[in-house]
């Protein structure tokens, strides 16, 4: 169904419309935006009995780009609904990063399906409520899947958050955080850790060789190992420093070009390198494809640790962000890594 009024495009597809998001709950973030509220294209079927013409749905279409999805903004109290209606109903939940957000504040942006919230308040209480909804949501997906809730590890990505946004995390009493840069992080952690002397610290971005010292003396685990030249210059380094890092082999799990990663064909190779180096198998990591279903590729993960032989201390899973953490617990995950959903958006 396609509803219009002003800048204003609605393209409705499921049992209840009225759940998608109504008129009233995001006008206000909408006109701070100047933009329209949801966006669709090809991947939105045209079986409803009261959408337009193809004529006028690509007139309606003209000034957005032909990427394939939805945008969508939309009052806090609806992102549950909303993300379980689309979910269940559309045939794509690809989201395109809206640039700006609503001045308001009023606005939730949805990505892949998960969402991700407006500017936090920089205190505990904040801290803690949004630590206690993914810690309770990392539970629910635990539930079918007869896991236990202990053996997924939050990461808590604190990457281009500086230390008065991380500060509340630490104080609601989370201890796990993610960087993505060395020296980002030696520069805002060096001064943390001297508060917070018990925090585990995981690097989660990828790699160059020249850093490895520095990475063996600030982490406690390694999520990027992907190449051969990389695995030498960390083994050299935990030599040197007498301390082994457990680090996360990184796969080429969409086999893109211009992702690292460990080229599927070559895992089991580079596996065998891995241990035969002495450094510590913690498991297999990926990124998945942006734009697309997660799952399959959790799935393929945890299939691709299963016929390498990867159990007990060296059968980690280290998949799923904000949008998709829930989705890569129930396919097994033992690590996420979770920032949006608990810092809000970076600015």
């Amino acid at each position: 169904m396609f509803v219009r009024d002003r800048d204003l495009v609605f393209i409705v597809r499921g049992r209840d419309p009225a759940l998608i998001c109504p008129v009233d709950a995001a006008q206000s973030a909408v006109n701070a935006m100047r933009a329209p509220l949801l966006r669709t294209d090809e991947a939105v079927g045209q079986d409803h009995p009261m959408l337009r013409t193809q004529q006028e749905r690509q007139k309606l279409q003209k000034p957005f780009s032909p990427r394939f999805g939805f945008e969508m903004i939309m009052a806090k109290h609806e992102a549950r609904t909303l993300r379980q209606v689309c979910n269940r109903f559309l045939e794509s939940c690809v989201i395109t990063l809206i640039r700006k957000q609503p001045e308001s504040g009023e606005g939730l942006y949805l990505r892949h399906g998960g969402f991700i919230p407006p500017p936090m308040e920089n205190d505990t209480q904040s801290a803690a409520s949004r630590l206690a909804e993914v810690e309770s949501n990392i539970a629910r997906m635990c539930k079918p899947a007869r896991r236990e809730p202990a053996d997924v590890t939050l990461i808590a990505v604190s990457k281009t958050h500086p230390s008065e946004r991380i500060k509340p995390v630490l104080e609601a009493g989370h201890r796990v955080f993610g960087e993505n840069r060395v020296q980002e992080a030696q520069e805002k952690w060096s001064a943390l850790r001297e508060s917070y002397p018990e925090v585990e610290l995981h690097l989660i971005g990828q790699l160059q060789s020249n850093k490895a010292e520095d990475a063996v003396e600030l982490f406690d685990v390694i999520h990027s190992l992907d190449r051969p030249s990389l695995l030498k210059a960390l083994a050299k380094a935990m030599d040197k420093a007498g301390r082994r890092i457990p680090c996360f082999v990184q796969v080429n799990i969409g086999d893109e070009d211009q992702k690292g990663g460990c080229p599927i064909a070559e895992l089991p190779g580079f596996l065998d390198k891995t241990r035969a180096a002495g450094v510590p198998i913690a498991g297999l990591m990926c990124l998945p494809p942006a734009d697309t279903e997660a799952a399959p590729f959790f799935a393929f993960l945890a299939k691709l640790a299963k016929d390498n032989g990867l159990t007990g201390d060296e059968g980690g899973l280290s998949m799923g962000m904000s949008g998709d953490y829930e989705t890569a617990v129930q396919l097994g995950a033992t690590h996420v890594r979770v920032g949006t959903a608990l810092f809000g958006a970076r600015g």
